[in-house]
């Protein structure tokens, strides 16, 4: 038609920005980009820690239903952190540098695959601290290897590829690549417990302090909501884990035993606690606090390991109590009530820590509201001692989180509104 222009083919040639994973230069990102959000490539290597949690839970109440109670603890503190500090530097890495292209979606499938291999080597773990002669972690190691030679081949690739960030990429190689060498040379020498422990404690100070050296010799351009929406998604994995352990652990009951009061009491208190639990921790708006006071990364990051195993402790512990009521269980009520209340105590300690140390202040009210949910869980344990239902010590637990939700809900908003206020004022 005469006086109308040709469609112009532009619209369609910005269309297909962002449709291809052809190779971008790594550089830093906005680190105050908005409606940064966790990547489907994200959520993917998330799930590959669900495997991890939850081998390790249950490993951990296996060996707590025998009464094994050294070996079960070391062996899940030791994986724990393996699997929290597997998952962490590859977040915060995300974070800052995610380029989405081929090469970036290829390493990140290689550090997928570590993490699985990994996990295949956490019996190892467990198994040989019950024989009690030193640590069998040679596969966990192997595992490790992977995906610290994907980590590694990013960090070069940075380094290379951006010259601002050239100088902390190459400590992060050189802390990676140290505490590394460490771990394979103490996978291979398989030494006796007590130097085992000894010289993985260093080589943990090594793992921690790394990145601790490399930001503040230069920093990377993390993104405060997207780390702790990234956070927040494997304590919704952790706390998955805790469900999908009640339903295992309650089937075999139902199975044999049909819908005991047992059973029942169980299924509510697995379900209410996780949600409890659940909702405690998304009362704090971590990603906002955490925007205001980017000094308080390492509080925050590190003391989430903490949280994770707190939060994965929980679902076997619930796993223990199930064992105890089929009868498969050398242990009784009393175990099975503190491996539940232990893990709940450290959870709601551990981030409450957290969330001070960011706002930079402990407030009484954080203080006023733990300690009655430390005091149902004391008493929680000691009726498990006076002969009382098992029903009403494990609800009792369950109770715990709640006392802090009911707390945000009523006046704990309100603090957390003047921390937001006096953070931005800072």
């Amino acid at each position: 038609m005469a006086g109308t222009e040709a469609p112009s083919s532009a619209p369609a040639a910005a269309t297909t920005t962002g449709l291809n994973h052809r190779l971008r230069r790594m550089v830093g990102r906005d680190p105050h980009e908005r409606g940064r959000a966790a990547t489907p490539l994200e959520l993917l290597f998330d799930l590959a820690f669900v495997a991890a949690f939850g081998i390790a839970g249950s490993e951990m109440a296996h060996y707590l239903a025998e009464g094994h109670v050294g070996p079960a603890v070391a062996g899940f503190a030791f994986a724990l952190f393996a699997i929290s500090w597997a998952w962490i530097n590859p977040t915060w890495f995300a974070s800052a540098f995610d380029t989405d292209d081929w090469f970036y979606r290829l390493t990140t499938m290689l550090q997928m695959a570590g993490v699985v291999v990994l996990a295949l080597g956490l019996a190892d773990v467990f198994h040989s601290l019950d024989e009690g002669h030193g640590i069998d972690n040679r596969v966990m190691v192997a595992g490790y290897v992977v995906m610290r030679v994907a980590m590694v081949t990013q960090w070069l690739r940075l380094a290379a590829q951006s010259p601002e960030h050239r100088r902390t990429a190459l400590i992060y190689v050189r802390a990676i690549g140290i505490a590394q060498i460490g771990w394979v040379a103490l996978a291979v020498a398989h030494l006796e417990l007590v130097p085992t422990v000894v010289l993985a404690l260093v080589l943990y100070a090594v793992e921690l302090a790394g990145p601790w050296i490399a930001e503040r010799k230069g920093g990377t351009p993390w993104h405060a909501h997207h780390v702790a929406e990234r956070y927040s998604l494997l304590v919704l994995i952790a706390l998955g884990e805790g469900v999908l352990g009640t339903i295992a652990a309650v089937q075999p009951i139902i199975a044999e035993q049909g819908w005991s009061p047992e059973a029942i009491v169980l299924v509510v208190a697995g379900v209410s606690l996780t949600f409890g639990l659940w909702w405690a921790y998304f009362a704090i708006p971590f990603g906002e606090l955490l925007h205001l006071n980017r000094a308080a990364a390492f509080s925050f990051g590190y003391l989430h390991i903490v949280v994770f195993a707190a939060v994965a402790a929980v679902g076997a512990g619930l796993h223990v109590a199930a064992y105890v009521v089929e009868g498969e269980a050398e242990v009784g009520y009393n175990e099975a009530v503190r491996a539940v209340a232990i893990p709940v105590a450290i959870f709601l300690v551990t981030y409450i820590v957290i969330y001070d140390a960011v706002v930079r202040r402990v407030d009484l009210f954080h203080v006023l509201l733990l300690a009655p949910a430390l005091a149902v869980l004391v008493l929680a344990v000691a009726l498990t001692t006076t002969g009382t239902p098992f029903a009403l010590d494990i609800l009792l637990v369950a109770l715990a989180p709640w006392i802090l939700v009911l707390g945000f809900e009523t006046i704990g908003h309100r603090h957390t509104a003047q921390h937001l206020a006096a953070l931005e004022g800072r």
